[in-house]
């Protein structure tokens, strides 16, 4: 286990991660309409996955037409995955990166302390 997470350590994402004591303080800062809108895209996604997939289902219930679920149900579910890979492309990878940044510094340094390496 210690070689294990001797040659983790060496990889220049872990090393350069706990050299740089990589921390959470861009979250601090005010973020851009652009994040902003990214994240409320991410968030409508939701709205358009399942629950709409849902409601085509009672729709066609209701109506006695099942091609409302058949055609409305995956619709709805690829819009929603659109939508929501537009709202990550607009947040960026950039609060992604420095939050995993962060994470790996903290999970690698408590392995490190754990089995005294």
């Amino acid at each position: 286990m210690v070689t294990l997470l001797n040659k983790i350590c060496q990889t220049p994402f872990v090393r350069t991660a706990i050299e740089d004591k990589a921390d959470l303080s861009a979250f601090r800062e005010k973020p851009s309409f652009r994040v902003l809108a990214g994240v409320f895209a991410i968030a409508f996604s939701y709205v358009l996955g399942w629950p709409m997939v849902g409601l085509m289902g009672i729709i066609s219930l209701k109506t006695g037409n099942p091609w409302f679920t058949v055609i409305g149900g995956p619709g709805f579910y690829g819009l929603s995955h659109l939508v929501f890979m537009a709202g990550m492309v607009l947040s960026g990878a950039e609060y992604s990166m420095i939050f995993l940044r962060w994470l790996t510094r903290v999970s690698m340094e408590s392995l490190m302390q754990k089995f005294g390496t």
